[in-house]
């Protein structure tokens, strides 16, 4: 009978910590009086706040172009499951949730580690890393992408939506609409812990896309600081240590030799870049176009891809492809014999304008 009642007390246990979830979701969300103005002020101030949670981000774009872009179409395309443990900007864990298996990325103050478990093989990196170079998964992270989408944002930008309960937290939310008439992005709603700004959901919405070209969120999220040894990361015995010096093509084309960018393509201004490389980078926060010089060999395999995608349109030497939110032109040699790849979240003429000055800029 004791035996019986054991189980019995068991399942129940188990019955309750599987429902409690559900059950917190169903419960009134709390109304919140914090203003617009003040929740962006804590969010672009959440930069250092640790934490620590399980997180989902589903992709709405699918890129036809693979060669070359890293896993960048995967981030688009793809559902990615997250688990981050933050201790500070130099001090953090994050791993990717595959069937397959995981990958970390373990960052200290003087590398930062990139750990396959299932090909044992483990890539060491110097910091700081290039300023420019690919999205990765860790940039999906709800505090990741919201820092970064509402960091150059004002505050007669955005509006207070009503509160969600996101992770078992009542997080009022943001709505961003970008000003710039260049920009493919309608805009972006950003769900954050009230008490320290840090974001707990984000949705990013493009002109013509049937579903957000990103949607990412917390399932499970926890404020507390996490400890030093969860995010220490030291190769186990066996593993395949491989150097690696960080360069992706993003960070390579940086350091093509290249002509004087102009400060202004398509009304948009030139990003400030204290190392500024070979690519040009314009426009303001969710509006961005980047211009970057290609390789002879890059340019060709890049416009044989993009040929051959559905809705490509291909004018002389020039090849241009919509996806959703995001434009890709990839210009004619230039009277400088050079080839740009220009791409971002603006519409196609803010593309073709932008080639058009570069060509008048080679000539």
């Amino acid at each position: 009978m004791h035996k019986k009642w054991r189980w019995l007390a068991v399942m129940l246990g188990v019955a309750v910590l599987v429902a409690t979830p559900s059950v917190i979701e169903r419960l009134p969300v709390g109304a919140s009086d914090i203003g617009a103005a003040e929740l962006l002020s804590r969010v672009q101030s959440s930069t250092a706040t640790p934490y620590s949670g399980y997180a989902q981000a589903v992709g709405g774009v699918t890129l036809p172009v693979t060669d070359g872009l890293g896993g960048l179409p995967d981030l688009l395309g793809d559902t990615t499951t997250l688990r981050a443990w933050y201790r500070s900007p130099d001090s953090w864990r994050i791993d990717t949730v595959r069937l397959a298996g995981e990958r970390g990325l373990y960052r200290s103050p003087a590398r930062l580690w990139s750990w396959d478990y299932e090909q044992n093989t483990a890539v060491v990196t110097p910091v700081p890393e290039p300023s420019l170079r690919l999205p990765r998964q860790a940039d999906l992270l709800p505090p990741e992408l919201g820092q970064r989408l509402l960091s150059e944002a004002t505050a007669d930008e955005v509006t207070r939506l009503p509160t969600r309960r996101i992770a078992g937290l009542d997080a009022p939310g943001l709505r961003l609409i970008p000003g710039e008439p260049q920009s493919t992005i309608t805009e972006v709603d950003v769900w954050a812990d009230p008490e320290t700004g840090l974001p707990l959901q984000v949705d990013v919405l493009g002109d013509g896309a049937a579903r957000p070209i990103v949607s990412t969120a917390f399932l499970d999220f926890s404020s507390a600081t996490p400890d030093a040894a969860t995010v220490r990361f030291v190769p186990p015995p066996g593993t395949d240590v491989q150097q690696q010096d960080g360069l992706d093509v993003a960070s390579f084309a940086d350091r093509i030799d290249s002509a004087r960018l102009p400060s202004t393509l398509s009304g948009l201004e030139s990003r400030d870049r204290s190392d500024q490389g070979a690519v040009g980078i314009y426009g303001r926060g969710v509006t961005d176009l980047i211009v970057a010089p290609l390789p002879r060999r890059a340019a060709r395999g890049l416009v044989e891809q993009l040929r051959a995608a559905p809705g490509a349109v291909v004018d002389g030497g020039s090849v241009a492809l919509s996806i959703g939110p995001l434009n890709v032109l990839i210009t004619e040699p230039t009277g400088d014999r050079r080839r740009y790849l220009l791409s971002g979240t603006v519409t196609a003429e803010t593309l073709v304008t932008a080639a058009q000055q570069l060509e008048g800029a080679a000539t």
